[in-house]
């Protein structure tokens, strides 16, 4: 059963890709389908990014340790989906013109947010393999803690874009902020444990 779960799940997470992709196909966006492409793509891209984030503080909450095993893929479909979003602004909204994206990323707040937040995801998307995971040690789980700095790139990125602080976009940062303090609340509860513990001869 466990073994079938898991192309479930990627069979899964292509489906808003597919949905986009349909909607485009047949006429069903709105009237400017490059920004429901762009739209589309970045959430779910945040979303793939908070998924990734959830599974450790629901495995420690649950004991459900085989969650563990979905964390990898959930965090490379936020990568595709940024990959995507990206793709999608250089090529309907400044229709391959670098110069303009470098100037975009300079001056307005929200791109240059946005390309933080997948900037960061890169090495842990290059990274995120059993080889690499061998080659660095400890120093992986210390270089994939760059996921936390691109969860908040992302969710300024969309706050910005949107320009309101009410609705979605706040949604996804509050989720953050709960994801984020329950690590911080488990660090502190392990480091208190950790100090209660009698000392080797």
């Amino acid at each position: 059963m466990r073994r079938l779960l898991k192309p479930v799940v990627f069979v899964l997470a292509l489906v808003p890709l597919a949905a986009l992709i349909f909607m485009v196909l047949t006429g069903r966006t709105s009237a400017n389908p490059a920004e429901d492409i762009l739209l589309t793509t970045g959430i779910w891209a945040l979303r793939f990014l908070l998924a990734t984030l959830t599974i450790t503080p629901l495995r420690r909450l649950t004991g459900w340790n085989v969650l563990i095993q979905y964390r990898r893929m959930l965090g490379l479909f936020a990568f595709f989906y940024a990959t995507v979003h990206l793709t999608s602004y250089i090529a309907f909204d400044r229709f391959f013109d670098f110069s303009e994206v470098l100037t975009d990323i300079a001056k307005r707040p929200f791109i240059t947010a946005g390309m933080t937040a997948l900037a960061l995801m890169v090495p842990l998307a290059v990274t995120s393999t059993k080889g690499w995971i061998r080659r660095l040690g400890r120093r992986w789980q210390t270089l994939h803690r760059l996921i936390y700095l691109s969860a908040i790139a992302a969710c300024l990125h969309f706050i910005w874009k949107v320009k309101v602080i009410i609705g979605e976009p706040v949604y996804y940062a509050a989720f953050l902020a709960l994801l984020l303090a329950f690590r911080v609340v488990w660090q502190i509860q392990a480091n208190r444990k950790l100090r209660r513990q009698p000392a080797r001869a």
